[in-house]
């Protein structure tokens, strides 16, 4: 493959929200005649090499880097020998780790242009000490890159970066077939996410709690897994509704879930995009979503799902009850979704906002030479 190297370098653990995202970005870049290439930075984690495998198989060349702890010299040293005998144009890293030391490698072997996307909300972000490291290290980058406008929001608030720092690219989605229409006469409801504070499990607990006096019918599953499950489990139990609530651990492929339920739920605190509101639109389904990072942007409040305010599980149980008592309504709300997440969000418009992006910055480069 012909044409200037595109080194993306990322730390994995697992596959969730940026994973999934480069699963489908990176191909679809080399299908358009990108010659793209990964940098696996891992911790011999089973979901880094899945994803290893799933990122190979699709035709990318992958390449490992083991990280012992996050500051480790040797691996620093292997990954600036990568850099140099790849001798990319462009280098672009994803997530905390990848920007400490791909941007430091990269500027260290002259790579012109130097990429960073940023891909979500983190506790650790409130940390001035932090804050301060990631400004400095972002001065590295060339360009800097949010997946959603209230991403980009949140990091010029929480870490003092200038707005104009940002280009937004939003997640894309590839569509399935067309999504079997919502079956059961009972309100069904799903939340989709690692079991974790930030998540708002226990607002949506307690919203579902009392939405159920209005409707006591209603039935939550909980997808997914995480340190919070006994805690979470014991709040079922502390509000009464054990034979309401079911927790379905991990759960993939998603879609067939997400298609069980009426109404899809992301009561997140705080939430870089949101691809489970995404996910959930292109299954025909109407979305309950937090006014926190990119769900406002995903979720057209009214006309594909309802936004409220995050941690006010009051208003959550509003909305619940509003859709619950109504899934005719819920169900069109779920038609208007899924032409939103094909139209608006499609696969093909975050590749091509990714390629003019490296089209401007070849170009500027090239232009300064």
């Amino acid at each position: 493959m012909s044409g200037p190297v595109v080194l993306h370098v990322g730390k994995v653990s697992g596959i969730s929200g940026s994973e999934n995202h480069l699963l489908l970005l990176l191909p679809a870049l080399r299908e358009r005649g990108v010659d793209v290439r990964f940098l696996l930075l891992h911790e011999d984690e089973p979901g880094a090499m899945e994803f290893a495998r799933r990122l190979s198989a699709s035709g990318v060349p992958v390449e490992g880097i083991r990280l012992p702890y996050p500051a480790d010299p040797r691996a620093f040293w292997r990954l600036v020998s990568v850099v140099r005998r790849h001798r990319p144009a462009i280098l672009h890293t994803h997530l905390v780790h990848a920007d400490f030391l791909g941007l430091c490698a990269a500027r260290l072997c002259g790579v012109p242009i130097r990429l960073s996307t940023k891909h979500g909300f983190n506790a650790f972000r409130d940390s001035r000490a932090f804050a301060v490291a990631d400004r400095a290290v972002g001065r590295l980058a060339t360009r800097q890159i949010a997946i959603s406008d209230g991403l980009a929001r949140y990091l010029c608030e929480t870490e003092g970066f200038g707005r104009d720092a940002f280009t937004v690219i939003h997640y894309g989605i590839v569509p399935s077939d067309e999504p079997a229409p919502y079956a059961g006469p009972v309100p069904k409801l799903v939340c989709v996410g690692r079991l974790l504070p930030i998540k708002g499990h226990d607002v949506l607990l307690r919203a579902f709690a009392q939405a159920r006096d209005a409707v006591p019918e209603l039935e939550l599953s909980l997808a997914g897994a995480g340190p919070l499950e006994d805690e979470l489990r014991r709040r079922v139990t502390e509000l009464g509704l054990e034979s309401h609530v079911r927790f379905l651990g991990l759960v993939s492929p998603i879609e067939p879930e997400l298609e069980k339920a009426a109404i899809v739920v992301v009561p997140s605190l705080g939430e870089g995009f949101g691809m489970v509101a995404l996910e959930a639109m292109e299954r025909g389904r109407a979305v309950i979503a937090s006014d926190v990072g990119g769900l406002p942007e995903i979720v057209d409040d009214g006309d594909t799902g309802l936004i409220v305010p995050r941690a006010n599980a009051e208003e959550l149980a509003a909305a619940i009850t509003r859709l619950a008592r109504d899934l005719p309504g819920a169900a069109a709300m779920g038609r208007s979704g899924r032409q939103r997440a094909v139209m608006t969000f499609g696969q093909d418009r975050c590749t091509d906002a990714t390629l003019e992006l490296y089209a401007a910055e070849l170009g500027r480069v090239g232009g300064a030479g």
